[in-house]
């Protein structure tokens, strides 16, 4: 049911735990409420919001923020091999990924526990493990903001790339995505070459299964990940960068050591190891740092501002791009 609200205090809704207000606030749980939301806000752009676990607040929002609060998960077709999986946007992601592994349906196991909606999984492209969300995407709905149409989006439309799509591009801020539809393998296909996960893998005798591989992944992401419940973060906050070849041979004469892995004809580096060599992995200014374990996590000690994490992370890139020439991107999203 759809509810307004005046200056709505921001920080049960975001993971940084950041303290902020929404001029106006509203929920909506269908597409005729959204709709209704749209048209009493003509001239505006609203922020819209999932699970919050993919921003930092920097100061008050005056635009109008829609809570996405679409749910239900269902399954709308199936064949011998595949089954199809419909969840609304405003659905936490972990619920989908326990809804598929209780029934044994296989694809998304290795994305537990990832915080967030279900409706932010697209637009991210998230991906841990070995496997990305376009591994197993069929189709969205999403609606216009401006004409108020409903479109679907096939997999080639979305323009999925390394935690990119399109609605983070070209299409950004101009539709609400709605419902999302995943096809699942009820096969025993399981993807578990990813170094950390085929270890813990290997440690246990028991016999592979999706929900035993989504319980390994969430006992690893919880050993080296803070908890956003406990203290506030969101995720990773910098992408690994990709680098040419060429460019990486020059970095690899003058840093022997460095980590690295193919990313089709380009490589990958990850971005921990280049903050981590710049000293930052458990740093701390004040209420903002870098989680004591995983440098790539930025942390919300307790009274940080979104300002001061925002200079922290500029201070990373900075400090990064000095030592090593390689330019961090960011993943998490910064508002306003």
């Amino acid at each position: 049911m759809m509810s307004e609200e005046t200056l709505v205090q921001l920080y049960p809704y975001n993971t940084f735990h950041i303290h902020a207000f929404a001029h106006q606030f509203a929920k909506f749980s269908s597409v005729d409420e959204l709709k209704s939301l749209i048209k009493k806000y003509p001239n505006t752009t609203p922020y819209i919001l999932g699970g919050g676990s993919n921003i930092l607040i920097t100061e008050n929002i005056s635009e109008p923020i829609f809570k996405n609060e679409i749910k239900g998960i269902e399954i709308i077709n199936e064949n011998e091999q595949e089954i199809y999986v419909r969840a609304g946007a405003g659905e936490i992601w972990n619920d989908l990924v326990n809804f598929a592994v209780g029934r044994n349906f296989c694809g998304i196991e290795n994305l537990a526990l990832i915080p967030g909606s279900v409706g932010a999984s697209p637009m991210q492209n998230i991906g841990a493990y070995g496997v990305e969300i376009k591994d197993v995407f069929y189709e969205l709905e999403a609606l216009h903001i401006r004409d108020q149409v409903i479109r679907n989006f096939s997999a080639t439309d979305c323009k999925f790339g390394y935690r990119e799509s399109v609605f983070k591009n070209e299409l950004k801020n101009k539709f609400v995505i709605l419902n999302v539809t995943v096809r699942l393998s009820k096969n025993q296909d399981f993807n578990i070459s990813y170094g950390a996960l085929k270890q813990e893998i290997e440690k246990t005798d028991q016999q592979l299964t999706s929900k035993l591989i989504a319980e390994t992944v969430s006992n690893i992401r919880r050993s080296k990940l803070p908890d956003p419940r406990v203290i506030g973060n969101a995720g990773s906050f910098f992408k690994n960068p990709v680098v040419s070849g060429e460019a990486f041979k020059l970095l690899q004469e003058k840093y022997p050591g460095i980590p690295s892995f193919p990313f089709g004809n380009q490589i990958k580096i990850p971005a921990a190891w280049l903050i981590e060599q710049c000293g930052f992995k458990g740093y701390r200014l004040g209420d903002a740092g870098c989680h004591e374990k995983q440098p790539l996590v930025l942390v919300n000690f307790g009274n940080a501002t979104g300002s001061d994490l925002l200079s922290l992370a500029t201070e990373i890139e900075e400090k990064v791009y000095r030592c090593f020439s390689v330019r961090l991107s960011r993943e998490v999203n910064i508002w306003p």
